[in-house]
């Protein structure tokens, strides 16, 4: 039977049209993210670790965490202040890209509440990270691409100490791969070599299929090194390890330039020099080179096929879990339109529902979390295997009705959630409030390719405060593999 507190719904619902009128983005709420479609790709870029230091301005925007406070709409890479503004306002003009920075002074972590935890993205990206990062952090970043993320690092050639702490970028790159609390031996089947090589134009191997040298933003023929350095593969550690650019006169396990790696279930990408993402433009008093736009390279196609590559969006090379021609097509969900009650699911008391407080997208039944005008939390969640070797995508359809009067403060919240077999929280879909409220549902769809090979478990959890109602009603669920 419904309990009462169904009936509490139908009194406060009376409240929601208020609400109908608050409409807005998704915010970000304890460890939660934007809600973001399943082309939306989360990007993090360090800046917490020296990456402005001496000449170096390796960031996107001076406005930190999130860049559109500096421009909303950049259409040029000087809307943007920063040497790596190019990189930003190219993946932003897609319109397929979140992008935020680490601000100095703060720290890498992982199934944290801030806003800036890994947990909130698909990809971080280390631009010549000149302090070293502390055991918490390397910990934080190895269970990330352990769990599905993606790791962009680039160093710069050995002595480039930036800020005279005693550890260069190739120093505190090869700490984190072989001192970590997670996994010391040679995770990632790569070591980045002592070097500073003053100048060469790596070239591309000949692989039409690799979706980093043949990606959506173009085809790699070249590179550049402007005092860089290059890397060892050791394939016998990880044989997913591979070379893409090479210095010129080498080839195989030495010299690799450019390369990618997998680890559990993500994906790594490696590059020598800092000069190729550099655009030559950034804050006053640096002295900056122009690499991105280099017409002896393709140094722009390179950083941006890999950036997508890296968050999933490549079409085949492992890593996050991608299709590979060789799934079965199918839906995964048991009772995913909540027709037959409460099975499959488990939930809290009461959300299951045919209630006529709300109403179901299809059917007759729907699941209802909080509602109540009183502090609640409620839960939705069900267990699922995604195959390995299949893309897969979570489609749900949400709607939220709230009597909150606020137009900028998320006092009730939907947090959609990956979790591991054991229960820790592996990434943070999305995060829904009051501030989201609107007429009718909402298709959401989220890319899970990540997960393939796990056994994982998905879950929405409604909390609510203590005055005011908002009611978070989802329908029509599908976790659809292919």
């Amino acid at each position: 039977m419904l309990g009462s507190r169904r009936s509490r719904r139908r009194l406060t619902t009376a409240l929601a049209g208020f609400g109908l009128l608050l409409t807005g983005a998704a915010v970000q709420v304890g460890s939660g993210t934007a809600a973001h479609a399943a082309t939306t790709h989360r990007i993090l870029f360090d800046n917490a670790h020296a990456e402005t230091a001496g000449n170096a301005d390796w960031i996107i925007s001076t406005s930190q965490p999130d860049p559109l406070g500096e421009n909303s709409s950049p259409s040029a890479e000087t809307d943007w202040t920063g040497a790596l503004s190019s990189w930003g306002v190219a993946l932003q003009k897609t319109g397929d890209y979140s992008l935020k920075t680490l601000p100095s002074g703060s720290s890498l972590s992982y199934g944290g509440s801030s806003s800036t935890d890994l947990s909130n993205f698909d990809t971080l990206v280390l631009p010549e990270p000149n302090t070293l990062f502390t055991s918490a952090e390397k910990t934080a970043i190895m269970n990330f691409v352990k769990n599905g993320g993606g790791l962009f690092m680039i160093s710069d050639h050995t002595g480039s100490d930036r800020n005279n702490d005693g550890y260069d970028s190739v120093q505190i790159l090869n700490d984190l791969m072989t001192n970590n609390s997670v996994d010391s031996s040679d995770p990632f089947g790569f070591s980045i070599d002592s070097l500073n090589i003053s100048s060469d134009h790596p070239a591309a191997i000949s692989d039409s299929t690799d979706p980093v040298l043949h990606g959506s933003f173009g085809t790699v023929t070249k590179s550049l090194i402007a005092n860089g350095t290059t890397a060892t593969l050791k394939p016998a550690d990880n044989s997913s390890v591979k070379g893409l650019l090479y210095r010129s006169g080498y080839s195989g396990n030495t010299g690799a330039f450019f390369l990618t790696s997998t680890y559990g279930s993500g994906r790594i990408a490696y590059w020598g020099d800092s000069s190729p993402i550099d655009d030559g433009t950034g804050q006053p008093g640096n002295t900056l080179y122009d690499g991105w736009n280099d017409s002896s390279a393709t140094n722009a196609a390179l950083a941006l096929n890999a950036t997508a590559w890296l968050a999933g969006a490549g079409t085949s090379g492992g890593g996050g879990g991608g299709g590979t021609g060789t799934c079965t097509a199918a839906q995964l969900l048991g009772n995913n339109g909540f027709e037959s009650g409460n099975s499959i699911w488990s939930a809290t008391s009461g959300v299951i529902t045919n209630s006529s407080g709300e109403s179901p997208r299809s059917g007759s039944y729907y699941a209802w979390l909080d509602g109540n005008g009183t502090a609640t939390t409620d839960t939705l969640s069900q267990s699922v295997t995604i195959p390995s070797g299949c893309s897969a995508t979570l489609n749900f359809s949400l709607h939220i009705d709230t009597a909150e009067t606020t137009t900028s403060t998320a006092y009730d919240t939907l947090k959609v959630q990956v979790l591991s077999s054991s229960g820790t929280v592996l990434g943070t879909l999305a995060t829904y409030s009051n501030l989201n409220a609107a007429s009718g549902y909402t298709q959401r769809s989220f890319d899970l390719s990540a997960y393939a090979g796990q056994t994982v478990t998905l879950k929405f959890t409604g909390t609510e405060g203590s005055k005011y109602q908002t009611s978070f009603v989802v329908d029509d669920t599908a976790l659809n593999v292919a």
